[in-house]
C-alpha cells in the first residue's frame, strides 16, 4: 500500500511541475498538440483497437454486464469520433488569459480579472476509454495538467491511447507529464489521489453512483461531480399541447441511460385529462412503464401505482413516474424536494410562470419549452464536456473549458503606493 501511495504521489508531483509549464503554453502550441493527437490516433488505430479487444476479452471472461461492455468497446467509428473531438477542442477559443471586469480606481490603478487554469486535475473514471482522450483534450486546452485513473477493465486501451498523447505533447515541446495516467489498477491508487490536496487541485469522477459517492465521502481534494440525474418535465396549466407531448416524449425516450433523461413527469391538474392519454399512447409504442399517483391512475387506470420511492429514483430505464399537481408552486416544491438538482424543464406559454420556474427551481440547468436531453456540453455550445456538476462552487452544469479555469485578480499600476 505504501508503494502505491508513493507511486501516485510521485506521478502527481510530476504533473504539478508540468502544470507550471502548461500554464504558460501558447494557444498555438496547445492546438498543435491536440491536432497531432488526432493524427496519431488515426495512424495507430489498429494498435488501439487491438488493445481494446484485449480489454473486451478480459471483461467478457470476468462476466462484465452488457451495458458496461458496450461502453468499453471501441470501433473505427468511435476512434474517428475521438479524433473529431480533438479537432473540435483545438478549434475552440482558448479561455486562458482572458481579462475582464476592468475598472480604473481614483489613484490610477487598473484592477480586473484574468482567467487561469485550475492546476492539476485528477480524473477517476470507469469503463469508457474515450474519456482518456476527452479529459486530455479539455485539460490541455485549458492549460491544466491531469492525472488520469481509468478503470481496470479499460487498462490496455488506456495505455495505448496515453502513449500517443505523450508522443504528441513531446513533439510539440510540452511536458509529457501534463497528461499522466496511473498505470496501476489497485483501488488504493484512487484513495491516494483523494488524499493528496497538496498535489492535486480538483477531482472529477466519471462513473456510476457508487464510485462518485465514495469519492465525495473520502476526498480531501475539492470534487466536481453529480450523483443522480432525477430530472423533471412540468407541463404547466398554460402549456401548448403539441409542445408538451413532444418534449415529454423526447425527454424520456431519446435515450434511457443518460443523466439528463426525464425520470418524473409533473402535469397540472387542469391539463392532465387532455395530455396524459396522448402521452400514454406514445409511451406505449416505446414500451415505457408508467407509474402514477392516484389521480394519474384515475385517468390512466392500466398503469402501475407509484410508491414514495419512485419520486426519488433515477431509473436509467424505460420507466417513468407521473404525478398530477394543482399549481406551479406545488411542481416547484416537488422538484426541489425530490430532484437531484441536475436538469428540470417547464412547458408553458406563460412568461410569468416561466420566469418563476427559472428563478425558483434549484438545479444546475433549468429550461423552458425544451427537452432535458439538451443538458449537455456539446449542445450548450461548449464543444465538449468533462462532466456535469450539480455543485454550486466552483462550476455548475456541463463542465467545459471555462469550467476547468478560475479567475484571479490582477492589478496594473504605475508606481502607486498606499498612504
Amino acid at each position: 500500500m505504501n508503494d502505491i501511495h508513493a507511486y501516485v504521489r510521485t506521478t502527481a508531483a510530476a504533473a504539478k511541475q508540468a502544470f507550471y509549464l502548461m500554464a504558460q503554453a501558447s494557444s498555438a502550441q496547445k492546438n498543435a498538440a491536440l491536432l497531432r493527437m488526432a493524427e496519431l490516433l488515426k495512424q495507430h488505430e489498429a494498435a488501439v483497437l487491438a488493445a481494446n479487444a484485449q480489454d473486451m476479452e478480459n471483461a467478457a471472461a470476468k462476466g462484465l454486464e452488457s451495458a458496461l461492455l458496450d461502453r468499453l468497446k471501441l470501433t473505427e467509428k468511435t476512434v474517428e469520433s475521438m479524433c473529431e473531438g480533438l479537432r473540435q477542442v483545438a478549434a475552440l477559443p482558448d479561455p486562458v488569459g482572458e481579462m475582464d471586469e476592468f475598472r480604473i480606481r481614483p489613484n490610477g490603478l487598473q484592477i480586473g480579472k484574468m482567467r487561469v487554469p485550475l492546476g492539476v486535475i485528477g480524473i477517476i473514471y470507469e469503463s469508457r476509454p474515450n474519456v482518456t482522450i476527452d479529459a486530455a483534450a479539455l485539460c490541455l486546452k485549458s492549460g491544466n495538467a491531469c492525472v488520469l485513473r481509468g478503470g481496470s477493465e479499460a487498462f490496455h486501451g488506456n495505455m495505448a491511447i496515453a502513449k500517443l498523447i505523450r508522443q504528441a505533447l513531446t513533439e510539440n515541446g510540452l511536458p509529457p507529464a501534463a497528461v499522466s495516467i496511473i498505470e496501476n489498477t489497485d483501488r488504493e491508487s484512487v484513495g491516494a489521489m483523494l488524499q493528496s490536496p497538496d498535489l492535486i487541485d480538483v477531482i472529477i469522477p466519471r462513473g456510476g453512483k457508487s464510485l462518485v459517492a465514495r469519492i465525495a465521502a473520502e476526498a480531501r481534494v475539492p470534487v466536481i461531480k453529480h450523483l443522480d440525474g432525477i430530472c423533471h418535465v412540468y407541463i404547466d396549466q398554460a402549456a401548448d399541447t403539441e409542445k408538451a407531448v413532444n418534449i415529454a416524449f423526447n425527454a424520456k425516450t431519446s435515450r434511457y441511460g443518460t443523466c439528463n433523461t426525464m425520470e418524473t413527469l409533473l402535469v397540472h391538474a387542469e391539463r392532465a385529462a387532455e395530455i396524459l392519454p396522448l402521452l400514454a399512447e406514445k409511451y406505449a409504442e416505446k414500451q415505457v412503464e408508467l407509474r402514477g399517483c392516484p389521480r394519474t391512475l384515475a385517468i390512466l387506470p392500466d398503469i402501475q401505482t407509484a410508491t414514495d420511492e419512485d419520486w426519488d429514483t433515477e431509473y436509467l430505464a424505460p420507466v417513468l413516474a407521473v404525478k398530477i399537481v394543482d399549481s406551479l408552486a406545488e411542481a416547484i416544491a416537488h422538484i426541489n424536494t425530490h430532484g437531484s438538482h441536475h436538469t428540470d424543464s417547464i412547458v408553458t406559454e406563460s412568461y410569468t410562470d416561466a420566469q418563476t420556474f427559472l428563478r425558483a427551481v434549484d438545479s444546475a440547468s433549468v429550461m423552458v419549452n425544451a427537452s432535458t436531453r439538451f443538458a449537455d456540453g456539446f449542445e450548450f455550445g461548449l464543444g465538449a464536456e468533462i462532466g456535469i456538476s450539480t455543485d454550486k462552487i466552483h462550476v455548475r452544469g456541463p463542465v467545459g473549458l471555462h469550467g476547468l479555469t478560475s479567475q484571479k485578480w490582477i492589478v496594473l499600476g504605475n508606481g502607486q503606493v498606499r498612504g
